[in-house]
């Protein structure tokens, strides 16, 4: 499942990008938006190169394929890589909660400014996620390594802690920055619920049942970003749920262990797909590059 899941994500996402940098180089611009979503496939190829990857290596016998060094830097950029992932959809989410919002003398200013916010978001994500993650390295061994306690063993490598105050200490801090965005974007997309419900109503009324708001490329997107972080806050959930599960059990649990390691990628293999639906640019592309019709058969 997760090589399938691989096969499946990895090639979307590296086309996203690749797609994007296509726009880029030849409108020589990226819209905000765009820049955000080049942002997070990056983040989801990332994650499928330093723990889809190795898992499935792993579940098919190899075992001591990295060295300590190997795994610390793969660990490291795991965890970056999916501290990106929440930092981005957050952004995505609030960056469009706020175009959808009401031209109202308060958010004019806002929605003019925040363009230019973009790309220092962007890098402030990764300088954040960087410097958070620092530690990890510390953490990280490889494979099986009894010389100190083993709190997560992956198999081909294994993360390690010193002292029970250390592990409350870390749980504690990487909880409370993953709420703190899961909030922002539940926020967001409560509030662009709100907003689209309202325009809907609007459009009805002054249009009649024919008028569709569906059309619209703002409510389009909007709806697009709404599904990304119902998706992310469901599957967040679930996460928690399941390593406090894995965490209390007294015993070793091999298919709840691989029943999680295949849906912590379900995001990564699914976010490109409802970014693609809800980009007319993509289907302009596919509608351009595919074969002609009805060709003169001389």
């Amino acid at each position: 499942m997760i090589l399938l899941q691989i096969c499946i994500g990895f090639p979307v996402n590296v086309f996203l990008l690749l797609f994007y940098g296509w726009v880029a180089s030849t409108r020589h611009k990226l819209s905000s938006s765009a820049l955000i979503q080049t942002n997070l496939a990056l983040a989801n190829i990332m994650i499928f190169l330093s723990w889809g990857i190795p898992e499935t290596m792993s579940a098919w016998g190899w075992r001591n394929f990295l060295n300590v060094i190997g795994c610390k830097v793969l660990m490291y950029f795991y965890r970056v890589a999916r501290g990106l992932s929440v930092c981005t959809t957050c952004l995505l989410s609030v960056f469009q909660a706020v175009t959808i919002s009401p031209s109202t003398s308060h958010w004019a200013g806002v929605k003019t400014k925040l363009p230019k916010c973009i790309v220092p978001s962007c890098i402030l994500s990764w300088v954040l996620n960087l410097l958070i993650n620092s530690g990890i390295p510390r953490y990280t061994s490889g494979p099986r390594n009894t010389s100190i306690q083993i709190t997560y063993d992956l198999k081909y490598c294994s993360v390690t802690t010193v002292s029970v105050e250390t592990t409350l200490i870390n749980t504690v801090v990487y909880s409370v920055w993953d709420l703190l965005f899961v909030g922002l974007m539940g926020a967001s997309s409560s509030y662009m619920v709100f907003v689209l419900h309202r325009h809907h109503r609007q459009v009805q009324h002054l249009h009649g049942p024919g008028r569709s708001p569906k059309a619209m490329p703002e409510v389009r997107a909007a709806k697009c970003v709404i599904s990304l972080v119902t998706l992310y806050i469901l599957l967040y959930g679930r996460q928690t749920i399941m390593v406090n599960i894995l965490i209390n059990m007294k015993g070793n649990a091999p298919q709840l262990m691989a029943s999680h390691l295949v849906w912590s990628f379900t995001f990564s293999v699914f976010s490109p797909f409802l970014i693609i639906h809800s980009d007319r640019r993509m289907r302009k592309f596919w509608k351009r590059e595919s074969p002609v019709r009805n060709m003169d058969p001389s």
